[in-house]
C-alpha cells in the first residue's frame, strides 16, 4: 500500500503499519471503514505455534484425547515428531489451527474404536509414521 516496490525486510511486517487511509486507497468505502473499530493484521502460524496450540492450553486437543482414553484406563502419548507432523499437515492443507482436530481424528479414529475392546492395552503412543499413515499407533500392553 503506497510503496514504490521498495525491498521489504522479512523480519518486519509491513502489514502491521496499515492505517484506514490505506484501506480506502485499496478500494473500500469510508462508510464501511468507519464501522471497523480496530484494524489487525494477522501473520501465518508456524509449526511451533501449532504444536503449542495442540499442547499448552488448558483444554488443548492432546489433553482432551488423553482424558478420553483415560476413561478406559489407557495412557495416550504423542511423540514430538508426531505433533510436528500434525502441525505440518495443517499448514499444507491451509487450515491452520482449526484443522488440527480433524487431523488428530484421522489418526485416532481406529484407536478410539479398538481400545474399549482391548483390555490388556495400557498405553497408546502416536508416532510420526502413524500421522503420515505409514503405520498404526503403537499399542503397549501390560
Amino acid at each position: 500500500f503506497g510503496q514504490n516496490n521498495k525491498a521489504i525486510d522479512d523480519d518486519s511486517s509491513y502489514m502491521q503499519e496499515i492505517v484506514a487511509e490505506d484501506i480506502q486507497k485499496f478500494g473500500l468505502i469510508p462508510e464501511f471503514i468507519g464501522r471497523l473499530p480496530v484494524l489487525a493484521a494477522l501473520e501465518q502460524l508456524t509449526v511451533d505455534d501449532l504444536v503449542r496450540i495442540l499442547t499448552e492450553p488448558r483444554n488443548a486437543l492432546v489433553k482432551q484425547y488423553q482424558t478420553l482414553l483415560s476413561y478406559d484406563g489407557v495412557e495416550l502419548e504423542f511423540d514430538q515428531d508426531a505433533l510436528e507432523a500434525i502441525a505440518s499437515k495443517a499448514i499444507e492443507r491451509k487450515t491452520g489451527a482449526r484443522g488440527l482436530r480433524s487431523i488428530i481424528e484421522e489418526v485416532m479414529m481406529d484407536v478410539m474404536f479398538e481400545i474399549p475392546s482391548l483390555e490388556d492395552v495400557t498405553k497408546v503412543r502416536i508416532t510420526k509414521e502413524a500421522v503420515d499413515g505409514k503405520a498404526a499407533p503403537v499399542l503397549e500392553t501390560a
